[in-house]
């Protein structure tokens, strides 16, 4: 995986154990960032990364950090495509009504990267039917 330091407090992303999907992403921040409650504050990680051909990047929380302070990327998955080149900036959204502060070097999120499928869009009159239909919020839940 190519990845590219922007700046001297950049980490290379890491995984919590063999069997993690998940990159840990770092902040490379050098002081202390305070996120308001349901306010969110844009974090670079000081990388910039070249995702293998065929693949994206989801930037995804980290479980114990969204449970347990109610951090999260706001924009969830974050997608990183195979073309980007600029830095990795995670948008931490605090759902907390308490502020919290991300210190430097913490882990901020992770990024799991994921196959995708290329489709040709063709127009049609009708779609084909299904059991389920038209059938949309809530639809397969209990009648």
């Amino acid at each position: 995986m190519n990845y590219k330091r922007l700046n001297d407090n950049a980490k290379t992303p890491t995984r919590g154990s063999d069997g993690a999907a998940g990159y840990d992403l770092y902040g490379a921040n050098t002081y202390t960032i305070e996120i308001k409650p349901h306010k969110t504050v844009m974090i670079d990680t000081g990388l910039a990364i070249e995702v293998p051909v065929g693949l994206w990047a989801a930037i995804l929380p980290r479980s114990g950090m969204a449970t347990k302070r109610g951090l999260r990327p706001v924009n969830t998955p974050g997608c990183i495509d195979e073309d980007y080149r600029g830095p990795v900036i995670v948008a931490l959204h605090n759902d907390s009504d308490e502020v919290q502060n991300v210190e430097p070097g913490e882990r901020i999120a992770q990024m799991v990267f994921l196959p995708y499928y290329l489709v040709d869009w063709n127009e049609v009159n009708e779609l084909s039917d299904t059991e389920r239909g038209n059938g949309g919020f809530g639809s397969t839940g209990e009648k």
